[in-house]
Protein backbone atom coordinates (compact mmCIF):
# COMPACT_ATOMS: atom_id res chain seq x y z
CA UNK A 1 0.00 0.00 0.00
CA UNK A 2 1.39 3.35 -1.12
CA UNK A 3 0.28 6.33 1.16
CA UNK A 4 -0.70 9.57 -1.03
CA UNK A 5 -2.42 11.82 1.51
CA UNK A 6 -0.42 14.44 2.88
CA UNK A 7 -3.32 14.20 5.92
CA UNK A 8 -2.15 10.74 6.76
CA UNK A 9 -1.12 10.82 10.60
CA UNK A 10 1.62 8.79 10.12
CA UNK A 11 3.11 11.00 7.13
CA UNK A 12 2.13 14.17 9.73
CA UNK A 13 4.53 13.25 12.41
CA UNK A 14 7.28 12.12 9.81
CA UNK A 15 7.23 15.63 8.87
CA UNK A 16 7.15 17.05 12.55
CA UNK A 17 10.52 15.12 12.45
CA UNK A 18 11.97 18.12 10.80
CA UNK A 19 11.38 20.41 13.74
CA UNK A 20 13.58 20.04 16.92
CA UNK A 21 11.24 20.52 19.26
CA UNK A 22 9.42 17.25 17.76
CA UNK A 23 12.53 15.59 17.43
CA UNK A 24 13.50 16.04 21.63
CA UNK A 25 10.29 15.15 22.10
CA UNK A 26 10.31 11.62 20.52
CA UNK A 27 13.75 11.12 20.20
CA UNK A 28 13.39 10.15 16.85
CA UNK A 29 14.96 12.27 13.59
CA UNK A 30 14.73 11.60 9.81
CA UNK A 31 18.20 11.09 7.55
CA UNK A 32 17.61 11.42 4.19
CA UNK A 33 19.06 9.29 1.06
CA UNK A 34 20.65 5.96 0.55
CA UNK A 35 24.67 6.13 1.80
CA UNK A 36 23.08 7.84 5.30
CA UNK A 37 20.49 5.65 6.19
CA UNK A 38 22.91 2.88 5.32
CA UNK A 39 25.22 4.37 7.88
CA UNK A 40 22.19 4.80 10.59
CA UNK A 41 21.79 0.89 9.71
CA UNK A 42 25.12 -0.29 10.29
CA UNK A 43 25.28 1.82 13.32
CA UNK A 44 21.65 0.20 15.05
CA UNK A 45 20.05 3.51 14.80
CA UNK A 46 17.56 2.75 11.69
CA UNK A 47 13.92 1.75 12.53
CA UNK A 48 12.15 2.42 9.75
CA UNK A 49 12.37 3.52 6.59
CA UNK A 50 10.44 5.63 4.13
CA UNK A 51 10.47 4.51 0.35
CA UNK A 52 9.03 6.03 -3.05
CA UNK A 53 6.42 4.09 -4.23
CA UNK A 54 7.78 0.63 -5.97
CA UNK A 55 11.55 0.84 -4.85
CA UNK A 56 12.64 -2.56 -2.71
CA UNK A 57 13.56 -2.40 1.05
CA UNK A 58 17.47 -3.20 1.18
CA UNK A 59 16.92 -3.28 4.97
CA UNK A 60 15.54 -5.11 7.66
CA UNK A 61 13.78 -2.86 9.10
CA UNK A 62 9.85 -1.80 8.74
CA UNK A 63 9.08 0.45 5.58
CA UNK A 64 6.28 2.88 4.61
CA UNK A 65 5.46 3.60 0.97
CA UNK A 66 5.01 7.02 -0.41
CA UNK A 67 4.08 8.67 -3.31
CA UNK A 68 6.85 11.18 -4.64
CA UNK A 69 4.16 14.07 -3.84
CA UNK A 70 4.46 12.75 0.19
CA UNK A 71 8.22 11.75 -0.38
CA UNK A 72 8.89 15.60 -1.53
CA UNK A 73 6.96 16.58 1.68
CA UNK A 74 8.78 14.32 4.24
CA UNK A 75 12.32 15.32 2.85
CA UNK A 76 14.13 18.53 3.68
CA UNK A 77 16.05 18.58 0.50
CA UNK A 78 15.54 20.10 -3.10
CA UNK A 79 16.65 17.29 -5.30
CA UNK A 80 14.03 14.09 -5.33
CA UNK A 81 15.07 10.90 -3.29
CA UNK A 82 13.92 7.35 -2.67
CA UNK A 83 14.23 6.85 0.66
CA UNK A 84 14.52 8.30 4.26
CA UNK A 85 15.63 6.13 7.42
CA UNK A 86 13.34 7.46 10.94
CA UNK A 87 16.23 6.58 13.50
CA UNK A 88 16.74 7.13 16.98
CA UNK A 89 18.38 9.26 19.15
CA UNK A 90 22.13 7.81 20.76
CA UNK A 91 21.46 7.06 24.59
CA UNK A 92 25.24 8.38 24.93
CA UNK A 93 25.27 10.50 28.15
CA UNK A 94 28.70 10.02 29.80
CA UNK A 95 32.05 11.41 28.32
CA UNK A 96 34.08 8.95 27.47
CA UNK A 97 38.03 8.36 26.84
CA UNK A 98 41.09 10.62 27.16
CA UNK A 99 40.49 13.19 24.17
CA UNK A 100 37.60 15.93 23.93
CA UNK A 101 36.62 18.09 21.70
CA UNK A 102 34.02 20.52 23.67
CA UNK A 103 32.20 22.95 21.28
CA UNK A 104 30.57 26.12 22.91
CA UNK A 105 27.63 27.23 20.90
CA UNK A 106 28.62 26.54 17.42
CA UNK A 107 25.85 27.48 15.33
CA UNK A 108 26.14 26.90 11.63
CA UNK A 109 25.36 23.24 10.99
CA UNK A 110 27.96 22.97 8.17
CA UNK A 111 30.35 23.71 10.36
CA UNK A 112 29.89 21.38 13.40
CA UNK A 113 29.15 19.03 10.36
CA UNK A 114 32.53 19.63 9.15
CA UNK A 115 34.21 19.35 12.88
CA UNK A 116 32.67 15.96 13.79
CA UNK A 117 34.54 14.44 10.61
CA UNK A 118 37.90 15.73 12.15
CA UNK A 119 37.02 14.86 15.05
CA UNK A 120 36.59 11.37 13.84
CA UNK A 121 39.73 11.51 11.35
CA UNK A 122 42.32 12.68 14.07
CA UNK A 123 40.80 10.11 17.07
CA UNK A 124 38.78 12.31 19.44
CA UNK A 125 36.85 9.68 21.64
CA UNK A 126 34.02 12.19 22.91
CA UNK A 127 32.25 15.27 21.49
CA UNK A 128 30.61 17.26 24.25
CA UNK A 129 28.19 20.12 22.55
CA UNK A 130 27.30 22.90 24.64
CA UNK A 131 23.34 23.00 25.48
CA UNK A 132 23.81 26.14 23.11
CA UNK A 133 25.04 24.74 20.21
CA UNK A 134 23.31 24.10 17.15
CA UNK A 135 21.12 20.89 16.71
CA UNK A 136 23.12 17.46 16.44
CA UNK A 137 19.54 16.37 14.30
CA UNK A 138 19.72 19.14 12.29
CA UNK A 139 19.10 17.56 8.52
CA UNK A 140 22.04 19.80 6.91
CA UNK A 141 24.25 18.89 10.43
CA UNK A 142 23.62 15.41 9.21
CA UNK A 143 24.32 15.46 5.83
CA UNK A 144 27.45 17.51 6.76
CA UNK A 145 29.09 14.55 8.79
CA UNK A 146 27.85 12.19 5.90
CA UNK A 147 26.95 9.54 8.55
CA UNK A 148 29.99 9.81 10.57
CA UNK A 149 28.39 11.13 13.57
CA UNK A 150 27.42 7.50 14.27
CA UNK A 151 31.10 6.46 15.26
CA UNK A 152 31.49 8.72 17.87
CA UNK A 153 30.07 9.18 21.37
CA UNK A 154 28.36 12.80 20.88
CA UNK A 155 26.49 14.17 24.59
CA UNK A 156 25.10 17.41 24.97
CA UNK A 157 26.03 19.40 28.34
CA UNK A 158 26.34 22.51 29.81
CA UNK A 159 30.26 24.36 29.22
CA UNK A 160 30.89 25.28 32.74
CA UNK A 161 29.37 21.87 34.31
CA UNK A 162 31.31 19.84 31.52
CA UNK A 163 34.52 21.66 32.35
CA UNK A 164 34.14 21.11 35.97
CA UNK A 165 33.63 17.76 34.88
CA UNK A 166 36.72 17.32 32.98
CA UNK A 167 38.81 19.28 35.55
CA UNK A 168 37.94 16.58 38.41
CA UNK A 169 38.71 13.63 36.79
CA UNK A 170 42.12 15.65 35.68
CA UNK A 171 41.81 16.47 31.90
CA UNK A 172 43.75 19.72 30.61
CA UNK A 173 41.92 22.33 29.24
CA UNK A 174 42.79 24.05 25.96
CA UNK A 175 40.73 26.97 24.94
CA UNK A 176 41.60 28.94 22.02
CA UNK A 177 42.26 32.43 21.53
CA UNK A 178 44.15 34.33 18.70
CA UNK A 179 45.16 37.00 20.96
CA UNK A 180 46.40 35.79 24.14
CA UNK A 181 47.22 32.09 23.40
CA UNK A 182 50.29 30.20 22.56
CA UNK A 183 51.40 29.17 18.70
CA UNK A 184 50.25 25.01 18.90
CA UNK A 185 53.24 24.58 16.71
CA UNK A 186 55.47 25.29 19.94
CA UNK A 187 53.09 23.51 22.32
CA UNK A 188 54.81 20.86 24.27
CA UNK A 189 51.37 18.35 25.43
CA UNK A 190 52.81 16.38 28.53
CA UNK A 191 49.07 15.57 29.30
CA UNK A 192 47.40 12.10 28.82
CA UNK A 193 44.03 13.61 29.18
CA UNK A 194 43.32 16.78 27.06
CA UNK A 195 39.87 18.74 26.03
CA UNK A 196 40.12 21.26 22.89
CA UNK A 197 37.36 24.06 23.43
CA UNK A 198 36.08 25.13 19.55
CA UNK A 199 33.74 28.13 20.68
CA UNK A 200 31.40 30.07 18.39
CA UNK A 201 31.90 31.52 15.04
CA UNK A 202 31.69 35.25 15.69
CA UNK A 203 32.68 35.29 19.24
CA UNK A 204 35.12 32.82 19.65
CA UNK A 205 35.10 30.95 23.35
CA UNK A 206 33.50 32.84 26.17
CA UNK A 207 34.88 34.72 28.65
CA UNK A 208 33.53 32.46 31.52
CA UNK A 209 34.79 29.42 29.89
CA UNK A 210 38.02 31.14 29.12
CA UNK A 211 38.69 31.77 32.69
CA UNK A 212 38.41 27.81 33.29
CA UNK A 213 41.04 26.56 30.70
CA UNK A 214 44.11 25.51 31.62
CA UNK A 215 46.25 26.95 28.70
CA UNK A 216 45.05 28.79 25.57
CA UNK A 217 46.60 27.93 21.50
CA UNK A 218 46.03 29.79 18.33
CA UNK A 219 47.36 28.99 14.88
CA UNK A 220 49.61 31.34 13.65
CA UNK A 221 48.82 32.33 10.02
CA UNK A 222 50.05 35.56 8.05
CA UNK A 223 48.75 39.26 8.20
CA UNK A 224 46.74 38.93 5.18
CA UNK A 225 43.70 36.85 7.00
CA UNK A 226 41.91 38.16 9.96
CA UNK A 227 40.70 34.58 11.06
CA UNK A 228 39.83 31.02 9.94
CA UNK A 229 36.56 29.21 9.36
CA UNK A 230 35.76 27.64 12.77
CA UNK A 231 35.88 24.13 10.91
CA UNK A 232 39.22 24.67 9.22
CA UNK A 233 40.55 25.78 12.35
CA UNK A 234 39.75 23.10 14.61
CA UNK A 235 40.70 20.54 11.98
CA UNK A 236 44.09 21.70 12.29
CA UNK A 237 44.29 21.87 15.82
CA UNK A 238 43.11 18.36 16.32
CA UNK A 239 45.98 17.41 13.64
CA UNK A 240 48.07 19.06 15.58
CA UNK A 241 47.07 17.73 18.53
CA UNK A 242 47.24 14.26 17.60
CA UNK A 243 50.98 15.20 16.19
CA UNK A 244 52.16 15.72 19.69
CA UNK A 245 50.90 12.36 20.80
CA UNK A 246 53.93 10.97 18.70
Amino acid sequence: MTITSLENEKIKNYIKLQRKKYRDLTNKYLVEGLHLVQEAYKAGLLEEVILLEKEENPFNVESVYVSPEVMKKISTLDTPITIIGVCRKSNNNKIVGNKILLLDNIQDPGNLGTIIRSAVAFNIDCIILSNDTVDLYNPKVLRATQGIYAYIPIIKMDSIEAIKKLKEDNFYIYGTDVNDGKDIRKLDNKNKNICLIMGNEGNGVTKEVKELCNDNIYIKTNNKVESLNVGVACSILLYELGRLDG
